[in-house]
């Protein structure tokens, strides 16, 4: 039963170092693209703020898994935990230099684009980006194993 308690103490602290991930990649998004997100995404109900926002919760996601899996753990849970912060935090950097990359190559602003919803449905760029974070997620978690 110890073993038990202390392996679900464990997955809560990389639960919470993983939360601490994705609120940063929260405030990234929200500092390149217009408006609060919050209020883009859950009051005025924007598709494409959520198809974007959606790409990069499941890329940090795919991230995190990897940096736990490539965690120095066996240091230590301190370690463990440090190295899944770091491995976390530098997913998102790649992630918001991808968004930004990006939008230098499109017409328009990218973070304006992605907000320009048409009738019911998200601009095409919102997807594109949505799947940019997804795909980079995939680059930084090869990386790390």
């Amino acid at each position: 039963m110890t073993e038990i308690m202390e392996s679900a103490g464990v997955a809560l602290l990389y639960g919470l170092v993983g939360f601490v991930v994705m609120a940063v990649g929260f405030v990234a998004l929200d500092l390149v693209t217009p408006g609060k997100l919050v209020q883009v995404v859950w009051t005025e109900r924007n598709r494409g703020a959520a198809v974007v926002l959606t790409g990069q919760t499941l890329g940090i996601g795919l991230v995190i898994a990897q940096a736990i899996g490539a965690s120095e753990s066996q240091l230590g849970l301190g370690y463990g935990l440090v190295s899944t912060l770091l491995y976390g935090l530098a997913g998102v950097l790649v992630m918001t230099f991808v968004f930004a990359m990006v939008g230098l190559v499109t017409p328009g602003k990218m973070g304006s684009s992605v907000l320009q919803d048409e009738g019911d449905r998200p601009h095409p760029a919102a997807w594109v980006q949505g799947a940019m974070y997804v795909g980079t997620a995939f680059m930084v978690g090869a990386a790390l194993t």
